[in-house]
């Protein structure tokens, strides 16, 4: 497998070179090939690899080509792409051309810059999917399906164009795609009932006034809304509600979810009769070796783990907000307020917040700047604060006792994969929405804050101390609850379990209607 620049008078030999044969199987046996899109992003493009890694594995007949798109955090996507082609051969991946960068006054958010990017990118797709159909299409090679992104709606186009079947892939959980499927019907709603006529932010008129959504057991505060659903005004919530009208148009959904965890979104977004293709939980999709395997940073790792050998099991609580997460100055020093209060041992992965919205987190150059004064002199030997840290590494250590969180959902289901309880601190997008069914549906988190909004709030060093004592109680319900949850994610994926079936029915999809 190799990751090449798309360059269309290569990839006819490319593609004829590099197809897959199994020496074991009969030389007349049909085998497909399986197209994905993501937006430019780890956190997007990691689980739809994993997903096509997943699909591959389970049937031989599969093959895989991943279209590649570039962005601002290129380096560790190639390192990410450059790790996977040298451990599968079922996978291939395919670089796009770039693009001219958009101008200012294309967009607002980066909701909008991130959906324009991808419907510019139009023409490109269309013209390398061509080319791949033009070298496959044989009796023995068929292409059976586009999986696209919940950015990537924009490709339903040009998989309608090519006569190719056309899948969903929701790396978010079932309960926020049943949000999304519902915000056409909430728009309305929202518009007479909570929207301010000048800013056209949502504030509730009643501040006891809730949302009815079916994925949901409970009603919804409007401020655990996802950011860009607060914002009516900007073009943010345009693009929002662009992609939520477009995934019925898809042939199916897969979903990044399980139905032990998820049993009542995933049947409201199931029932028939109202429209949504059938839904696919194939979940946990995970990538269990985690970028300790390929991050330019990965060197980090050997001081962090070597720390953490030394600790007493359960006894350390880790505090991590994402690849896109980070905390400025005042929050900053709350949290080391909080958890010398708390008096836990703690890794505590602090970084500098983006120069942009569509820039990535920074690393500071001198932690004393931002840390008050004393605080790494008296957490010496029980607390660690560092940069990037390797996440799913760190949780499957046994120190780990508790996990302070975004609550994003790559995040959720590698926590619960390794039984390690989460206090909810969302900062963006869809993670309020994460939190609350955390803590308000599963009964599977401890609430620092559900409708906490980066930038614009501070949680204070007593709420911290006191959600992390409760976190970290050696013997708790919640302990047991994701302890009983880690089994179920596991027992989800093996041969017969739901995850596995729900994988095995959308194959049978794929292979049987060409």
């Amino acid at each position: 497998m190799h990751a090449i620049e798309f360059q269309p008078r290569l990839l006819f030999s490319y593609i004829l070179i590099n197809q897959t044969t199994y020496v074991d199987q009969p030389k007349t046996m049909r085998k497909f090939e399986l197209l994905f899109i993501s937006i430019p992003g780890v956190g997007h493009l990691v689980p739809i690899v994993e997903f096509s890694r997943r699909l591959t594995n389970h049937d031989r007949r599969l093959s895989a080509t991943i279209l590649v798109t570039t962005l601002n955090d290129a380096p560790i996507l190639d390192a990410y792409i450059q790790s996977r082609t040298s451990t599968t051969s079922d996978i291939k991946f395919l670089r796009l051309p770039p693009l001219d960068p958009l101008s200012p006054d294309q967009y607002q958010t980066s909701s909008a810059y991130i959906s324009i990017f991808i419907d510019k990118h139009k023409p490109h797709v269309k013209h390398a999917i061509t080319s791949l159909m033009m070298s496959t299409e044989s009796d023995s090679v068929a292409v059976a399906g586009f999986f696209v992104d919940m950015f990537c709606t924009a490709m339903i186009d040009v998989a309608n164009e090519l006569g190719i079947p056309c899948y969903l892939y929701f790396p978010s959980p079932a309960s926020y795609l049943g949000f999304t499927l519902h915000l056409p019907t909430l728009d309305t709603q929202l518009a007479t009932e909570f929207v301010d006529s000048e800013t056209g932010l949502i504030v509730p008129r009643n501040p006891q006034t809730e949302l009815n959504v079916p994925s949901f057991v409970n009603p919804l505060p409007p401020l655990v809304l996802p950011t860009r659903v607060l914002r009516r005004k900007e073009d943010g919530y345009f693009w929002f509600l662009y992609h939520a009208r477009r995934y019925i148009e898809t042939k199916g959904i897969v979903v990044n979810t399980f139905r032990e965890l998820e049993p009542h979104a995933i049947g409201s977004v199931s029932i028939s009769g109202r429209g949504v293709p059938p839904v696919y939980p194939v979940g946990p999709v995970l990538d269990l070796d985690g970028p300790a395997q390929w991050h330019p940073y990965r060197d980090r790792q050997e001081s962090i783990m070597r720390w953490l050998d030394d600790q007493p099991p359960s006894s350390v609580v880790f505090l991590c907000f994402g690849s896109k997460g980070s905390v400025d100055g005042a929050q900053v020093k709350e949290i080391a307020l909080g958890l010398d209060r708390a008096g836990f041992r703690f890794l505590w992965s602090l970084r500098k917040p983006a120069k942009g919205e569509t820039d990535l987190p920074g690393e500071y150059t001198n932690l004393e700047e931002v840390l008050p004064n004393g605080f790494l002199v008296r957490t010496e030997g029980i607390g660690l604060v560092c940069g990037w840290v390797p996440q799913v590494t760190i949780l499957a250590h046994e120190a780990i006792g508790g996990f302070v969180s975004h609550c994003g959902w790559n995040s959720t289901l590698e926590s619960l994969w390794y039984g390690v309880p989460i206090a909810t601190w969302p900062l963006h997008s869809e993670q309020q929405l994460n939190a609350f069914q955390l803590v308000k549906e599963l009964g599977l988190g401890v609430e620092i804050r559900l409708d906490y909004r980066e930038g614009s709030d501070l949680v204070s060093a007593e709420e911290l101390q006191r959600s992390i004592k409760q976190l970290m109680d050696g013997d708790n319900e919640l302990r047991r609850k994701f302890k009983e949850m880690k089994e179920k994610s596991r027992l989800a994926v093996m041969e017969n379990g739901s995850s596995y079936q729900s994988l095995t029915t959308l194959i049978e999809e794929l292979t049987t209607h060409i």
